[in-house]
Parts: structure tokens; C-alpha cells; sequence
């Protein structure tokens, strides 16, 4: 009964985007509208991601579909108006002071000018939903320094984890004015970490392009990703064209070995923090690998110096919190303030315009750590700087955030979204093409017994077909045409060069001479100098524009 409810199912969507824009192709496309079986544009040959439609929506569903029944639920919610469970991403909008603006420490706690170059790195920023607008600078009176000592127990989520203790002391801190400019960053994704500060840095270290600020093309880029990487025909039965009972069932098994064996979502955790966790030593605790409030939702170690000294006024002041802090290029620690969230899962340092800042640790911030080293490229880790776990790869293993990638594509994994197979990691296409063949013809996997090989590809037995007119091709003279099949009369009609002698097709099977962008047939009647009529085949010649010469003296006699 299950397998027939999805074959009755089945939609490919046909009204959606229908009519839509093409980016790419402008005028020349008359809109979108979805191929019968193929994941194109009729008109245009674009996917849908390539045409001026909104994808959020069936984002949101497709990746829901994705974490359901799982352990990633938290990054989920189900909606009542049709109880298709929905990713809920994590668009945020980050205020921060503007780099143009620098503050000076108190001569009490250190005689530094904090450049304006580590400002970002200084100030804890102010974190309001997207969409919202930042809240009003505290009052006067919140800008002195406090000296309160906060004690936070933190409960593991497994029974493996130890569970720490996180002490924090306040120092001194500096206020941000309140008439300091502030710049605010919208970004449509964000690491689902507690400490927003963390959240920022990750995403800073991530290539410019890449990086998913509102309206750039980082954002752009990881929509195209979202769509490369996860293609909701690899999860959902119902996406895909005409499968068999059989195959609806063993698709539902790779589903499901897929999300069982495969699946995970990255955690973002300073190394010296995970580094205490593992050790179960005093000031660090945290939740990993994929709790009921969402993976990677990891709490640091506020105010921890290397060697496990609690800051002091040896190594420069820390700032105060919660229990759980950020390491920046310019402070460690997190600030005062109001903090969000209920329990052990507080968020430390999300002020609004007036926050605090610390002073960067004399000859420490930012230098390598030996000890912990990226193993995608080998290189170590920079003190201070985020690093992304995976709990199927183990918490022995760790990557830089730019170096978090699949091991075919190399492209950043969307969202941290990650696949782990035999030591190797994966983005979602990428994994499913490792356990079945991919049809070259409609972009779904085959799990049908019988398929067709051709040109180093795969095909369902009734998609090999010619791109341009869907003609079955089995039997039949075909050209590959970047890596597409045509078959021959399409070929004559849009593909073939001209003779540049005779002005006719050359097709395909016959032989032909090329020279930059002019074409001939290899015959005599064809290529021959245009001055004698001698030919040429098998002859040194000279070319001007479309026309063959032989020597120099018949190039004059011509040209002249």
C-alpha cells in the first residue's frame, strides 16, 4: 500500500516557475516550461535554478524531506497547513560596528589601539532575526565593567560525552559607543551554532564568492548548490518519472541506508574547545553530533587561555558571559550582556549596538596550533579559529570551513550538509553516484536492472534519446554533442559546420579538414587553393579568410 501511495504521487511539478524568465539565455528563452521527463526548460535547455523563480519554498521542503526521521529534526518544523516538514535554515542579520571605527582600551587593562582591521574580530557582534531591525544601544550605565562570576553546568547529549563545567570571570571591557556606526549583514545561512561570534568567523573564512550574504553571488552560489547538491529526485519517489513498484521500493532502501549510514550536518567548534570536551577537563562542555536544538549547536569555553588557564592579568583581560564564548583575531572570550535561549543553551555576547570588546592576547592569537591540523589539506589550524567536525568522519578529524568540501566536486558542501562513505566525504549527488548509476538523460538515479552505457555514461534504456527532438536512438547514427546525444537529422539542422567551399552541411561520419573557424570536406572538389585548383589535401597551404592557396603566387593572383 506504501509503494502505491507514492507512484500516486508522483508529480514533476509541470506549473511551477512556469513561464519564468531565463537569467542566462534573456530573450531568447520564451519561459520556463519543464521538459516531460528531463529536469529542463524545453524552450531553453536551462534547469530551473537558471530561470527568475523563488526556490525557497521547495528548498525548504526538499531538505525537510531530507531530515526527516532522522537525529537532525531540529533543523526542521512541520507546518499544519499540509504536514510536509520544512528546513528552517538560519537567515540571520549580524550588526557590527563599521571597520572604519576603532576603540581604545583602558590604560587599567592594556595600552593597545585595537586597529580598525581587527575590529570584526573584537567586538561581539549584535544578532536580531532576519528581517528585523537591531535593537537600541544599552544605557550608560550598562557600559561599566561588572565583576560577576557565572557558573554553567552543561549536560551532554550522549553518554559518552563528560560532563564540564564552565567558569567565567568578568574583566574589564570597553564600551562600543553609542553613536558609533554600525553596519548590519544579512545572511541567508548561518552555522546553527549558540555563539553567533563563531557563526560570523566561519562564514569569514570562507572564499568571498562564497560566502551567503544577502543579494551577492555567494548567496547565488549557494542556492545553485542547494540544487547540485541535494536533487530531491535522489530522496523522494514521488519526483521521479514512472518508476516501477520494484524500483519505488528499492529507492525507499537506499533512502533509507542513505540517512541511516550517511547523512550528517556539520558541527563548527573552536579546536581547543572540542580538544577539552574529549578530555572531559574543567570550563568546556557542549552538545555535538546532532541535538534536539539542531547539530553543531556547540557552546565554547569562555575565557579559556592555551595550557587551560582561565585569563588573568598575565595574559590580558577576558570578557565576561554566560559560560559559553568566541575566540576572535582580537579577544577572547565573550561579552556582557543580555543572553537569549532557556537553560544550558544560552548565547553569550549578542548585544545590540553598545557591546564590549576584549584586548587581543599578547603573542598568541592567531598563530598555528601544531596540534591540531585540517585533514582535507594537511595545514594546522590557526589558534582562534573555528574548525568543522563531522561526528560520522569521528571527532579525532577536522577541516578549516573553506576546506569542508566533497571529494569529487570540491565545491563547498551546502549548509554543511554532508554524506560519509568509506572515509571519503560527500556531497548528497555525489554520494548517490557512488551506490547507483545516474541516468545521463533525466539526472535520476537508476534502480532498474537493465540500462544502457554509451560514451562513458548511463542511461535508462528509453532516455537514450536525441537532446533536440527525444528521438530513441537505439540503432541509430548519433553524434555526441557537448556530451549530449543528437541524432543525425537534428545534427544537419543545428549543429553542423558549413563547408566553406561548397557551403553545404559536412555530416557527420564524412571527413573533413578544420582551419580556426572555417571547415571543407576532405575531398578534392572541396579543399583545393582557390587561385589553381589544385588540391591541397596532404599539401602545404595557406589560408586567408575562407580561401585556400597554394603558393604565394596564386594568393596575389586572386587577391589582387
Amino acid at each position: 500500500m506504501e509503494i502505491e501511495r507514492e507512484m500516486k504521487k508522483v508529480t514533476l511539478g509541470h506549473e511551477f516557475g512556469a513561464g519564468a524568465a531565463c537569467l542566462k539565455c534573456k530573450d531568447k528563452c520564451e519561459g520556463f516550461e519543464l521538459h516531460f521527463w528531463r529536469k529542463i526548460c524545453r524552450n531553453c535547455k536551462c534547469g530551473l535554478p537558471e530561470h527568475d523563480v523563488s526556490m525557497n519554498s521547495e528548498e525548504n521542503k526538499k531538505v525537510g524531506k531530507l531530515f526527516e526521521d532522522t537525529k537532525y529534526t531540529g533543523l526542521i518544523a512541520k507546518l499544519k497547513t499540509d504536514g510536509i516538514p520544512r528546513y528552517q535554515g538560519n537567515m540571520v542579520t549580524i550588526t557590527l560596528p563599521s571597520p572604519t571605527t576603532a576603540h581604545t582600551v583602558p590604560p587599567t587593562a592594556s595600552s593597545t589601539i585595537v586597529p580598525p582591521a581587527t575590529l570584526a574580530g573584537a567586538a561581539q557582534p549584535g544578532f536580531t532575526p532576519a528581517g528585523t531591525a537591531p535593537t537600541g544601544s544599552p544605557s550608560p550605565a550598562q557600559w561599566k565593567p561588572q565583576v560577576q562570576p557565572k557558573h554553567v553546568v552543561v549536560s551532554p547529549v550522549k553518554a559518552t560525552k563528560v560532563p564540564a563545567t564552565a567558569n567565567a570571570t568578568a574583566a574589564s571591557v570597553v564600551p562600543v559607543p553609542q553613536q558609533a556606526p554600525m553596519k548590519s549583514v544579512t545572511y541567508e545561512w548561518a552555522p546553527p551554532v549558540s555563539n553567533k561570534y563563531l557563526a560570523v568567523r566561519y562564514i569569514e573564512l570562507l572564499p568571498p564568492e562564497k560566502r551567503p550574504v544577502a543579494g551577492t553571488e555567494g548567496a547565488a552560489y549557494r542556492r545553485q548548490q542547494m540544487d547540485r547538491q541535494l536533487p530531491e529526485h535522489d530522496q523522494d519517489p514521488s519526483k521521479c518519472h514512472e518508476l516501477s513498484p520494484a524500483e519505488v521500493k528499492q529507492m525507499q532502501q537506499y533512502v533509507r541506508k542513505c540517512k541511516d549510514e550517511a547523512l550528517g550536518v556539520g558541527d563548527v567548534l573552536l579546536p581547543e574547545d572540542m580538544a577539552q570536551i574529549q578530555a572531559g577537563g574543567p570550563g568546556a562542555g557542549g552538545k555535538l553530533g546532532g541535538s534536539a536544538s539542531g547539530p553543531g549547536a556547540g557552546v565554547g569555553v569562555a575565557g579559556i587561555l592555551p595550557g587551560g588557564q582561565v585569563g588573568g592579568a598575565n595574559s590580558g583581560p577576558v570578557l565576561a558571559g554566560s559560560g559559553v564564548g568566541g575566540f576572535g583575531p582580537a579577544g577572547r572570550g565573550a561579552g556582557p550582556g543580555p543572553t537569549s535561549g532557556s537553560g544550558t543553551d544560552q548565547s553569550a555576547g549578542l548585544r545590540p549596538a553598545g557591546g564590549a570588546m576584549g584586548t587581543a592576547t599578547a603573542g598568541s592569537v592567531g598563530l598555528p596550533q601544531k596540534n591540531f591540523s585540517c585533514h582535507h589539506c594537511k595545514k594546522p589550524m590557526l589558534l582562534g579559529e573555528p574548525a568543522v567536525y563531522a561526528e560520522r568522519a569521528g571527532y579525532d578529524k577536522l577541516w578549516h570551513p573553506a576546506c569542508f568540501v566533497c571529494c569529487t566536486c570540491s565545491e563547498l558542501l551546502v549548509d554543511m550538509i554532508y554524506f560519509w562513505k568509506k572515509g571519503k566525504m560527500f556531497c548528497g549527488r555525489h554520494y548517490g553516484e557512488s551506490e547507483k548509476p545516474r541516468c545521463s538523460g533525466c539526472d535520476e538515479l537508476i534502480f532498474s536492472n537493465e540500462y544502457t552505457q554509451a560514451e562513458g555514461q548511463n542511461w535508462h534504456l528509453k532516455h537514450f534519446c536525441c537532446f533536440d527532438c527525444d528521438c530513441i536512438l537505439a540503432g541509430e547514427t548519433y553524434v555526441m554533442e557537448k556530451d549530449k546525444p543528437i541524432c543525425k537529422p537534428c545534427y544537419m539542422k543545428n549543429y553542423a559546420a558549413e563547408c566553406a567551399s561548397c557551403q553545404k552541411a559536412v555530416e557527420p561520419e564524412a571527413q573533413r579538414v578544420s582551419y580556426g573557424e572555417h571547415h571543407w570536406h576532405a575531398v578534392p572538389e572541396c579543399f583545393k587553393c582557390s587561385g589553381c585548383t589544385k588540391c591541397l589535401i596532404g599539401q602545404r597551404f595557406m589560408a586567408v579568410k575562407n580561401c585556400l592557396f597554394c603558393s604565394v603566387e596564386c594568393k596575389k593572383k586572386v587577391m589582387a
